[in-house]
């Protein structure tokens, strides 16, 4: 059969594939893992990005936005919103979901679950909340006039993710719900980026939604199955349009960013293959790179759940890691790159077919460890 990228590049960006040295022992315990290992050992590093504990966005949402020039690299964008360690995609979120940006700054925004803990609040992984289209549209049926109330522009083209437009939230920096999920939530509040200071705008919408579904029939019926109740929205990665690079001839992802980065830039964008080789004959000798996006870790990486992150690595060095290499190999693939993410650095590995003659190479796995 052949590869999916005959004799061209291939790109695999994969979120929550890097874990941290202090978990790394638990997350591959009894993995076996040679086609990576190979990949790692002779590969040539790329970008290799630390990142900071209380960066606000994640590594993979940076490197997308950076590979088709969503945000200006190295500066404070003001145009937009963005920090200097954010990915201000909100706008191409909602133009993969079916919306229309324009020129207005949009901020994305999702129900989610903060839980009490002993003296503090924490937001809970928004894909744990198993919200269901139907509930999360009548919740947003409640919160829309209250926001338009407040001279927000508010659209919903998808139930569970909403996008909001207003002068009044400036150069508000929010935090990716995932970077946020599992901690306590004070420092990844939205602030005024430039100054630090809480946005009252904000809050007061956030109040007025907290409250309308506090007791809400769908809250009830989530408690009465033992679910948590939404009890709040989380506000991020506001930005505005801009012109973007056609940095790959295909895309492939189901991450709305990413779709939306994708569609803007021209690319020819399509759902995730299930393996490397099950796309091979309709993309026949198509030329120029492609980008897959692979994220079978999120949910279990924030959960800590490190017996299905480790098999999910498995099957990814199976259906992935191993036939791609092989692909390389034989020059069926003209170069394969690999961007491992973890939850606040990465790196990005590039290999030809010379490359991997280089057996006096030794880079070990562990090595990409971010401590």
């Amino acid at each position: 059969m052949r590869s999916i990228m005959p004799a061209d590049r291939l790109h695999l960006l994969v979120p929550f594939a890097l874990p941290s040295a202090a978990v790394a022992s638990t997350a591959l315990a009894g993995l076996q893992y040679p086609a990576l290992s190979k990949l790692v050992s002779r590969a040539r590093v790329g970008d290799q990005v630390i990142g900071e504990d209380f960066q606000r966005t994640l590594p993979h949402e940076r490197w997308v936005a950076r590979a088709f020039g969503a945000a200006a690299p190295g500066a404070n964008n003001a145009a937009n919103g963005a920090a200097d360690d954010e990915a201000p995609l909100a706008p191409w979120m909602l133009l993969a979901d079916g919306g229309t940006p324009g020129d207005a700054t949009w901020a994305c925004i999702q129900p989610v679950h903060v839980r009490i803990a002993h003296d503090h609040l924490v937001l809970i992984d928004p894909a744990s909340l198993e919200l269901t289209d139907a509930d999360a549209a009548s919740l947003y049926a409640v919160a829309r006039p209250l926001i338009e109330e407040l001279g927000i522009r508010v659209e919903a083209p998808t139930p569970q993710r909403w996008y909001l437009s207003s002068d009044q939230f400036g150069t508000l920096a929010g935090a990716s719900p995932l970077r946020a999920s599992g901690r306590n939530i004070e420092i990844w509040l939205p602030h005024e980026a430039h100054s630090g200071q809480r946005s009252r705008a904000w809050m007061k919408v956030q109040n007025e939604v907290q409250m309308a579904w506090f007791e809400h029939p769908v809250n009830e019926a989530r408690e009465a199955r033992g679910l948590p109740a939404v009890n709040s929205i989380w506000f991020h990665a506001q930005g505005a349009l801009r012109p973007v690079q056609r940095a790959f001839a295909r895309v492939r992802s189901d991450a709305a960013a990413t779709r939306g980065l994708a569609l803007a830039s021209g690319a020819e964008l399509g759902a995730v293959p299930p393996t490397f080789n099950a796309q091979s004959a309709a993309n026949g000798s198509a030329s120029g790179a492609t980008l897959i996006e692979l994220d079978p870790f999120s949910a279990a990486y924030i959960q800590q759940d490190w017996g299905r992150w480790n098999a999910a690595f498995a099957q990814l060095e199976r259906d992935w890691f191993a036939p791609a290499l092989a692909a390389l190999e034989n020059g069926e693939l003209a170069e394969l790159g690999v961007t491992l993410c973890g939850d606040t650095g990465s790196v990005t590995l590039n290999a030809t077919r010379g490359d991997l003659r280089k057996f006096w190479r030794r880079r070990e796995f562990a090595s990409l460890f971010i401590e």
